[in-house]
């Protein structure tokens, strides 16, 4: 069975000694490798990391709001995500919204409800291998804050358990990926919960997989911390919450934009 902390930590020392020095459009630099994969078997509890505390209110947010086909600064900061608010205020819009974004390609990719159409698709055709949901929308990427990070998603049914794989373009591994993580598990589950199936493997397909230069020391404090068993999810949907959350401290690195 494969966890999610071995995988992680891995990823994170692969990065550290065998990754290349990267420019990016920050400015800032990073240590990056191409090409990684990495995978969780939900039956070993939920994949939130352990070896630092990570926020599960702030991605269970996030996913939320994107599954209602929201776009709007509000929702996220009136529930304490106030992280996009730089990028919103760089770009120049004056309409308290990201503009196009994640769900907005969910709910109405040119007229297509991916989301809708994705369930109905589990439930009558679990052999199909189309189901999926695509977010990279290029005749609107020019209106979007931020092109979108995880712009595939891909499910994969067998034996009456829900699989899900997603393509990522660029992965902050130190601060990003945790809540991406907990994004596509929460997603996953309410896949699982809506088809009456099992959530089983989640699996990230990561392009560039980079760790930004400030947050080095960062990485090896997490990587020397001692790691603890992993949570478990309760509730549905909305109403999710953990039982048994044990981790380490917060680590403190500021988010590079």
């Amino acid at each position: 069975m494969t966890s999610i902390e071995n995988e992680y930590k891995k990823l994170m020392e692969t990065i550290l000694f065998e990754g290349l020095d990267k420019e990016d459009r920050t400015g800032t630099g990073t240590t990056s490798i191409f090409g990684a994969t990495i995978r969780h078997d939900m039956s070993m509890g939920f994949p939130l990391l352990t070896r630092k505390r990570v926020s599960f209110k702030a991605a269970k947010t996030e996913l939320l709001w994107i599954l209602q086909g929201r776009t709007d600064l509000k929702y996220l900061e009136d529930n304490g995500v106030k992280y996009w608010r730089p990028d919103y205020e760089r770009s120049g819009r004056t309409d308290e919204t990201l503009g196009p974004v994640y769900g907005k390609q969910w709910r109405n990719f040119g007229g297509v409800d991916q989301l809708q159409q994705l369930v109905h698709n589990i439930k009558c055709n679990p052999n199909s291998r189309r189901l999926m949901i695509s977010a990279w929308n290029p005749a609107e990427m020019k209106d979007m804050v931020l092109p979108p990070c995880h712009y595939g998603f891909q499910v994969y049914i067998n034996n009456n358990q829900l699989d899900l794989m997603w393509q990522q373009r660029s992965a902050d591994v130190f601060l990003g990926l945790p809540y991406d993580i907990i994004v596509g598990s929460l997603f996953l589950t309410t896949m699982a919960e809506q088809t009456n199936l099992s959530p089983n493997y989640l699996g990230i397909n990561l392009i560039d997989a980079h760790i930004y230069k400030p947050h080095i020391e960062q990485t090896l404090q997490y990587c020397k911390n001692k790691i603890h068993k992993l949570p478990v999810l309760q509730g549905k949907y909305e109403s999710y919450s953990l039982l048994n959350y044990n981790c380490n401290n917060y680590i403190k690195a500021d988010l590079i934009k």
